[in-house]
């Protein structure tokens, strides 16, 4: 079928035969979530999956094989491509921040950057705690002030891992 115009039915019954199968398969491993998920035109399906504890190439490789090996290829053509998040991507759903909390974060919202420790997540927001040099109040130098923020996930335009090596 690759090339020829599909039609509008054929492509939502297979991208509903697909969610079907990724739903099963992330349901019997319940350490592994979705973060993305596309059919492109030529029916390429790409797949993003992050986990609790970090994401394997065999956690890849399963939930490829519950898509690829429950769909027929006779009735059906079609690649697929499953991979992790990675360190550097983004965080976007709630259970990445809980998988992070202890790491120090780089977040920027529309009003400010922040590289601070993440120290707790809710479902609303998340909670940043890092340590600032200030002028004392009374007399001359600086103290080391430790500093909290509450950040919406609404407000979040993007939050990143610090990586360190």
């Amino acid at each position: 079928m690759r090339g020829l115009k599909v039609p509008s039915f054929y492509r939502i019954m297979f991208k509903k035969i697909v969610e079907q199968l990724l739903d099963e398969s992330l349901l019997e491993r319940k350490d592994l979530f979705l973060i993305d998920f596309d059919i492109l035109p030529d029916n390429t399906i790409t797949i993003v999956i992050d986990g609790d504890k970090g994401v394997l190439v065999e956690d890849c490789m399963y939930v490829s094989r519950a898509i690829e090996h429950n769909i027929d290829r006779e009735e059906h053509d079609f690649s697929l491509e499953v991979s992790s998040a990675g360190a550097s991507a983004s965080l976007t759903i709630y259970r990445q921040f809980v998988k992070n909390i202890g790491r120090v974060l780089q977040v920027k919202t529309n009003d400010n950057d922040y590289e601070a420790e993440l120290v707790d997540a809710t479902d609303d927001e998340i909670k940043l705690k890092w340590k600032q040099r200030e002028p004392k109040k009374i007399g001359k130098g600086k103290i080391t002030v430790l500093k909290e923020i509450n950040i919406l996930y609404k407000d979040i335009k993007e939050a990143k891992v610090k990586i360190k090596f």
